[in-house]
């Protein structure tokens, strides 16, 4: 369906051509950032909250699907993008376990049994990498795969149940450890 329709902006003012499509991508992604911030808050001891912003900051981005944060620090909002890389993998990490609650609680009969994760958790402080995986634990619930790729010795020395794959000259080996 394509198309656009006219919605009231903020204050009611000024009027805004936004198409469908763009409409329930906003719709969802609310939905997903304030499921995010639940995940946020614990991953980062409640410094972050994460809110879409209304407007684009130019044409080439999508009004409404452009994150800011509120650094709690500071008490001031700012783009996602000023977040360092151990921040942002937190605050990824918090929108795709936002995703899988949305798209779990949408879809009734659905359940998401495995998730990996690739890295990111190198950038981690030692704070930041034991609330990330006390929330990884209590995700997984006994019920649960996750899957974490990492070289972080810290994370082999946590993790009791590990797949270990190695090189050798004859190849890869692999081993449940």
């Amino acid at each position: 369906m394509s198309g656009s329709f006219t919605i009231a902006a903020p204050g009611g003012s000024r009027r805004a051509k936004l198409t469908f499509e763009a409409y329930v991508q906003q719709y969802y992604f609310k939905q997903i950032a304030a499921a995010a911030n639940k995940r946020l808050s614990v991953l980062t001891d409640g410094m972050f909250i994460l809110r879409c912003k209304e407007s684009a900051e130019d044409r080439v981005h999508q009004s409404g699907l452009d994150l800011d944060v509120l650094d709690r620090s500071t008490g001031c909002w700012r783009d996602v993008s000023t977040l360092s890389g151990g921040e942002s993998f937190l605050a990824s990490l918090a929108l795709a376990l936002g995703l899988s609650d949305v798209v779990q609680g949408q879809s009734g009969a659905i359940r998401m049994e495995a998730m990996f994760i690739d890295e990111g958790f190198g950038m981690l402080d030692e704070n930041a990498l034991r609330n990330a995986l006390r929330v990884l634990n209590d995700l997984a619930d006994g019920k649960r795969l996750i899957g974490i790729i990492s070289h972080v010795q810290e994370l082999e020395e946590r993790i009791e149940r590990q797949i270990v794959v190695s090189k050798t000259l004859r190849g890869s080996t692999v081993a449940i450890v």
